[in-house]
């Protein structure tokens, strides 16, 4: 497969052990329903969003790329399914190298000095949804109450889907437009985008943007996240990097 295919490995592209892959006619037919959840918008459009994510996670026909996501995403997925916690399950965690390890929950994420950040989208796959609200908590914000400590020089975010990590140095990740988010579009960001907190690193691919996020552990080297073992850049900037000159996000 190309390194600039639809952005999954060769085992998302194969029956995933738990249940049939979703046949063409099926695929065909949830184009027109998600073209009207794009139509209606609100609710009903959260609700596609989760039940389109779904079905792309076991979709070996690549049909399932061209689905609408709400405000114009796709979705993608390494997972055999689309995780889920509760907004009161939800915890994050703040490790490593730090004077003062935490754990938050939403409520207090929320509680803290909000960021909202509107930039362009741009995806390593080729599409781009322009002028997107992000709403969190400034990355940097977190790693001050944590007290970095000295020989500190990355991070390493981890995910309740049990499969997907991001890595961003430490001079990266105190950029003021590296977000830890739990809104979008000024509504709560749902499981199908990777709620309901996820990373969102303004200037880069949107593969760096990790979903599910539940884990921030301070390291004293970057460690290559999962689709850098494939070989995306490490260093994902917007046109300046994996051979693509789109133009920049912020």
């Amino acid at each position: 497969m190309s390194r600039w295919g639809r952005g999954w490995s060769n085992r998302d592209m194969v029956e995933d052990g738990e249940g049939a892959p979703v046949g063409r006619r099926v695929v065909l037919g949830m184009l027109g329903l998600g073209a009207a959840g794009v139509a209606a918008g609100g609710y009903l459009q959260n609700g596609l969003d989760n039940l389109l994510a779904s079905i792309a996670s076991k979709d070996p026909t690549g049909l399932s790329g061209l689905l609408p996501g709400g405000g114009g995403f796709r979705f993608y997925s390494v997972s055999d399914s689309i995780p889920h916690r509760s907004d009161a399950a939800y915890r994050l965690t703040v490790d490593g190298l730090v004077e003062h390890p935490a754990t938050y929950s939403l409520a207090q994420l929320r509680a803290m000095r909000p960021t909202r950040l509107v930039r362009d989208v741009q995806c390593v796959t080729g599409w781009r949804v322009p002028h997107y609200a992000f709403t969190g908590v400034r990355l940097s914000d977190l790693l001050d109450a944590a007290g970095v400590k000295p020989g500190a020089k990355a991070l390493r975010f981890t995910c309740f889907d049990g499969v997907y990590s991001e890595s961003l140095t430490l001079d990266q990740a105190r950029r003021p437009d590296m977000l830890v988010a739990y809104g979008m579009d000024d509504k709560p960001v749902t499981a199908a985008h990777g709620g309901p907190v996820r990373l969102y690193a303004a200037p880069m691919y949107f593969y760096k943007s990790a979903k599910w996020l539940s884990g921030i552990t301070v390291t004293d080297q970057v460690i290559p996240g999962y689709w850098e073992h494939y070989g995306y850049d490490v260093d994902a900037w917007v046109g300046r990097s994996n051979g693509r000159d789109d133009a920049p996000t912020s």
